[in-house]
């Protein structure tokens, strides 16, 4: 499965998560809750940007080589951006998809967000 399909599917079991392609960045998508993004991707899925608490995200950023502050600015608030290879290992998908469910709890209003944290 390639890895838009896998964050597709990850996605689908968020509450009122949707993806929007953004003509003004080439089409690029976003995903989103009410609004609001809680994942920035490439066509492909191969960088996602997340948002995280600021301690985990620094956290992340200073122990995971693939991880590193997100741009434009985002990285102070708690985004990380992720280098995302083809062929990840179930382990490694299993992380990425934690730090999806954080951002979406993150940004989601707290009565969708608390549907996720006790889902």
């Amino acid at each position: 499965m390639d890895n838009m399909k896998r964050v597709e599917r990850i996605i689908a079991a968020l509450p009122e998560a949707e993806r929007v392609d953004v003509e003004a960045w080439g089409d690029h998508p976003t995903f989103r809750v009410r609004g609001k993004n809680f994942i920035f991707a490439d066509h492909l899925a191969q960088n996602l940007s997340v948002k995280l608490s600021k301690a985990e995200a620094e956290a992340v950023v200073a122990t995971d080589p693939a991880a590193h502050p997100a741009g434009y600015g985002l990285g102070r608030h708690g985004w990380i951006a992720l280098d995302v290879p083809a062929g990840l290992d179930e382990d490694r998908w299993a992380q990425l998809e934690e730090w999806i469910r954080t951002s979406y709890c993150l940004v989601a209003p707290k009565t969708l967000a608390r549907k996720v944290e006790n889902g």
